[in-house]
């Protein structure tokens, strides 16, 4: 098995570099790709209340032949549930659908500033960590100022902030803060537009220097720059590849290479955080 480098949170909780997405992973097909994954070697995996798979995913982690205690599950609260009673309800749901005693890492999906009620889904979220429902509790797509906003309300700061991350949009500046007060940071869509991406000559390059493929060169990137990835891969053959990337180590040279590809916007869509509502 893979023995994946560790970052550490400022309170002491600490995720392997790499991590299993499962968006667009449902049913049974998905429930199955989970437990295979979880045999290939993964032990965070990531899901959300709107990928409509908590079933599936909590389905796989049953079926895997790996002790519970040693698997990492997150999902994610919706932008509809952030009013306090809303977002208790939906925890309990999350729970129940999972099927575990206990969510091991809880995010807000998006601050969804406009809407204005983050606070009140985060307030919720240490609520249900104090009860004991939730263990460890996060954030995704949050900027530094709803970061700083959330902490200042509640003296809570969370453990992860779950970013896009490519090297088409490296995010260089929000890093550095995750870096400074101890938050971990997870890239959603850490490949980008692999397509696009994995044809670029400095991958290709960093590639055949190492022998090993573009998809491993960018999450090799991500592990260097202390970025928990957490690619999606349906098939085994894809799975263990992918996780193999934790093993690579890329010199300072080739990661400012990649990280060069950055571009002044180069977000997948329209989400930019200050604007983007999640429903």
């Amino acid at each position: 098995m893979t023995a994946l480098p560790r970052f550490t949170a400022h309170n002491g909780f600490a995720l392997p570099a790499l991590g299993f997405g499962t968006y667009a992973l449902n049913g049974d097909a998905g429930a199955d790709s989970v437990a295979t994954a979880i045999g290939a070697g993964y032990r965070l995996l990531d899901s959300a209340f709107n990928y409509e798979n908590e079933g599936s995913v909590g389905r796989g982690v049953r079926a895997a032949d790996v002790d519970r205690a040693e698997i990492i599950i997150t999902t994610k609260l919706p932008g509809r549930h952030h009013p306090r009673d809303k977002a208790r309800t939906s925890i309990e749901e999350s729970r129940s659908r999972l099927g575990v005693d206990a969510i091991d890492l809880h995010l807000i999906h998006w601050p969804n500033p406009h809407q204005d009620e983050y606070v009140q889904a985060w307030e919720a979220l240490v609520e249900a960590q104090q009860r004991g429902t939730v263990a460890q509790i996060g954030v995704s797509n949050f900027l530094p100022e709803h970061l700083e906003r959330i902490e200042r309300e509640t003296g809570v700061r969370p453990v992860v902030n779950q970013i896009e991350v490519h090297p088409y949009f490296p995010q260089d500046e929000q890093l550095a803060y995750h870096r400074e007060h101890g938050i971990i940071t997870e890239a959603w869509s850490p490949l980008g537009r692999a397509k696009e991406l994995i044809q670029e000559r400095v991958i290709g390059e960093v590639a055949a220097a190492h022998g090993i493929s573009p998809a491993q060169t960018v999450l090799a990137w991500h592990v260097a720059r202390e970025t928990v990835a957490i690619p999606k891969a349906s098939s085994l053959e894809h799975q263990a590849s992918n996780l193999a990337a934790g093993e690579i180590v890329l010199s300072a040279s080739e990661v400012e290479a990649i990280t060069a590809l950055g571009r002044r916007d180069g977000r997948l869509f329209d989400a930019d955080p200050a604007t983007h509502e999640e429903s």
